[in-house]
């Protein structure tokens, strides 16, 4: 039985690079300020310190987050946007309102 390859589609695309359940809160808490690992570790809640570096790795590896390591002591690690990241900014605004227009009763916005 021949393979057939699925056509090339645009959102399947996406969703490979931001979907998932971590990645798109890891990006929203990226989206307007660099962030260190443990900032992000508070701020995404459930995630462990391992998933949480590789979800980093990953959206490193598709060119989404720049790792910058700061020569102090102790030395600390910060994640920010490249400038392939910065154009997911109106998918994750559009993410935001959406949440904002229909999260269940009695939830509040957790932060921002």
């Amino acid at each position: 039985m021949a393979e057939t390859k699925a056509p090339w589609c645009p959102v399947t695309a996406t969703v490979e690079v931001i979907g998932g359940r971590w990645k798109p809160t890891i990006l929203y808490h990226l989206k307007d300020q660099p962030r260190r690992f443990n900032e992000l570790r508070r701020l995404v809640p459930g995630i462990t310190q391992r998933m949480l570096t590789l979800q980093l790795r990953a959206l490193e590896q598709d060119g989404i987050v720049a790792r910058r390591v700061h020569n102090t002591i102790p030395p600390h690690v910060e994640y920010s946007f490249t400038k392939k990241g910065f154009t997911l900014g109106p998918i994750l605004d559009a993410m935001v309102a959406w949440g904002d227009a229909n999260r269940p009763r009695g939830r509040g916005r957790a932060d921002g």
